[in-house]
Parts: structure tokens; C-alpha cells; sequence
């Protein structure tokens, strides 16, 4: 802001110029610091896999993030409820059928940055950039390797057979890692073929459902259960922590007919009413870069979509096996015929 200053006559006395003196040195003072921008973000991840990177962000722009952590469903059905009202500025979360929900319901906003057309490839992203992926993972078989060889498993399916009976640990009905790797066998084989494999799937677990992937991988590292299904990275945080665990991570249905491996994607998106839309943007071009990218690789054993960034040494590696090609923005549109699937077997 320029100042305009008519000087008096009487402010050419000795008085009047000590006066201006005092006058100028006040003007010349820093002001109040305005207040750092801050960020709310609605996150339906585990805040220990997502609070990090955020922090990361923080520490290199000086915004400060504000997170609310709550379920995936739940996080959707209160924006949808709080409409322009909502703090909200970003959603993230671990799947992209939610993501493709909220964006259908018109609570996230389109952008248009060339950071993200740059960083991450087209099928990981919406149509029109209202969600974008930042990280991918893949619904894996884990194994206990003293009680089963490699050459036992190729596909998914087959853990509905009768030779696994009593020897499985799966997620329950409630799981969106199962909706979704459900929805995508469905989209693949059909409803009759998911059918089957769900109801074999529940007479194996029996007993053996669980509400957390880590707990899967803790029975099979126990030998409760002989394998279980998870997403790859909760085996890969397991042998972090405990090297000398029993199990592996087997990549299933690579066979030349096989589906592929089922992925899904976690990402973000810029809620529609956000009164701070550059900052917003700030933070997913962060989360997009090379560095934010590398941050989901070392802390969260997630496969960086970012084509130059690699994923941990310790994981598969990608280029050496196939993902299912059923598109991510499907996932929204196959979730309620499954889940009435899910609940005819009888899953709990």
C-alpha cells in the first residue's frame, strides 16, 4: 500500500521533525504477521499412514493442516450433508470407488493442473481430475511358508476350494478392500463365478474373519491360518517390523488367463467449496511431485504412480506381473450389486 504524506509548516521545526522522525519509524515497523493458511482435510486413511506426509507439507510450506480422520463412508455421506457449509478442503481416502462416489455426488471440483497430467497416469485419475491416485496397492495372497509352497497358489478363486477348509483368514463383509477386489472379480467372471467363490470363501474362513488386514497377517504369521487376503503392503510393514516372520506375499491369477491382480487406489480430491482452492491445489501438486510420491513408497509400502519414482526395494516388482484391467472409476458403479451379493452369501 503506498502512504501520501502533506508535511505542515510547523513539522519544519526542530519539534515537527523529531515528530516525523517518530512518525516514519513507526510506519517502517513490520505490521502483524498474518496468519499462516490452513488446510482441512477429511481422510478416511489411518492418520499414521497419512498424518507424515501431511506433516512433510507443512514443514516446507509453513500451512498447516487440519485433519479429521473417520471412516470412508462416513466422511462422504457428511460432505454430501454439509454441502458449501463444509470446513473441508481436500478428502482423501483408500479407495476409488469412494472417490468416485463423492465425485458423482458433486462435492469434489475438477482441476485443471498440469503437475497432475504431468505426474500421474490418466487411468489413475477421474475423467475430468475430480479425484486423482497418489498411491497404488494390490489385494494379495499372504502365506504362511512352512505350511504352504508357492506352487500351491496361481488365483484368488481357488482359495474358495474345499482344500483350504479351515486354513483362510479373510476381511469381513464390511471391508472395502473386499467390496471392492469382489467388485472386480464380478466385472471379470460374472456373478455366478463370485458367487461360488464367496460362498467357499466363507465355509474355509469359518471362524477366521477379521476387522483389520494387520490381523490377517498376524494369524498367518502364527499359523492360525495357512494364508489370508490382504492388501500387499500390510505384509511388507509385518517383515519390517518382524524380518524373521514366516510369511511372503503371492501375487495371484498371472496365469495367461488369469484376471490380472486386483488394484485399487488411494487419492485425493479438492472439495468443491473450498474457500482456499490455490493452497489446495499447493498440496496436491505436493502429493503428486517425485518427493510426496517418494514419501508413500518409503513410509506406507505403496506402490508411487508417479512412472520416475520406485517403489520399495522389498515389493514385487511392478513391471513383473499384470494388474486387472477392470477401470478404477467402474468400482463406484459395481459397489451396491456386490455388496447385495456379499450379503445373499451371507458373509459377516
Amino acid at each position: 500500500m503506498a502512504y501520501h504524506y502533506h508535511l505542515s509548516a510547523s513539522m519544519t521545526t526542530r519539534g515537527g521533525l523529531m515528530a516525523l522522525a517518530c512518525l516514519l519509524v513507526t510506519l517502517l515497523q513490520p505490521g502483524p504477521v498474518p496468519s499462516a493458511e490452513k488446510l482441512t482435510v477429511y481422510s478416511g486413511r489411518a492418520e499414521r499412514l497419512i498424518k507424515p506426509v501431511l506433516d512433510e507439507f507443512s514443514a516446507k510450506t509453513g500451512v498447516q493442516v487440519i485433519l479429521l480422520s473417520s471412516g470412508t463412508t462416513e466422511l462422504v455421506n457428511r460432505l454430501k450433508a454439509e454441502g458449501d457449509r463444509t470446513p473441508a478442503d481436500l478428502f482423501i481416502t483408500n479407495d476409488a470407488g469412494s472417490l468416485e462416489q463423492a465425485r458423482e455426488a458433486g462435492v469434489l471440483r475438477p482441476v485443471n493442473m498440469r503437475e497432475v497430467e504431468q505426474a500421474i497416469p490418466p487411468q489413475f485419475r477421474a475423467p475430468d481430475n475430480a479425484w486423482i491416485g497418489l498411491s497404488g496397492r494390490f489385494w494379495i495372497i499372504v502365506y504362511n511358508k512352512t505350511l504352504v509352497k508357492p506352487g500351491e497358489l496361481k488365483s484368488l478363486l481357488d482359495l474358495g476350494d474345499a482344500k483350504w477348509k479351515n486354513r483362510i483368514a479373510i476381511p469381513n463383509a464390511g471391508s472395502e478392500y473386499l467390496q471392492a477386489g469382489v467388485s472386480v472379480i464380478r466385472a471379470t467372471h460374472g456373478d455366478a463365478t463370485t458367487k461360488r467363490f464367496l460362498e467357499g470363501l466363507k465355509d474355509n474362513a469359518g471362524g477366521q474373519v477379521y476387522q483389520k488386514s494387520s490381523q490377517i497377517v498376524e494369524a498367518v504369521a502364527k499359523g492360525q491360518a495357512s494364508v489370508g487376503i490382504v492388501n500387499h503392503y500390510y505384509v511388507y510393514r509385518h517383515l519390517a517390523a518382524q524380518p524373521s516372520a514366516p510369511i511372503a506375499a503371492f501375487m495371484p491369477d498371472q496365469q495367461e488367463t488369469g484376471m490380472g491382480a486386483i488394484m485399487n487406489v488411494a487419492g485425493v480430491g479438492i472439495v468443491k467449496s473450498t474457500k482456499h482452492l490455490e493452497t489446495a491445489k499447493l498440496l496436491v501438486e505436493f502429493l503428486v511431485a517425485q518427493a510426496g510420491q517418494k514419501l508413500f513408497a518409503d513410509l506406507d509400502k505403496e506402490y508411487p504412480l508417479h512412472p520416475d519414482v520406485k517403489a520399495d526395494p522389498a515389493l514385487v516388482e511392478r513391471k513383473s506381473f499384470r494388474a486387472a484391467q477392470v477401470p478404477l472409476t467402474r468400482l463406484a458403479e459395481l459397489r451396491e450389486p456386490t455388496l447385495t451379493l456379499i450379503e445373499q452369501v451371507g458373509l459377516r
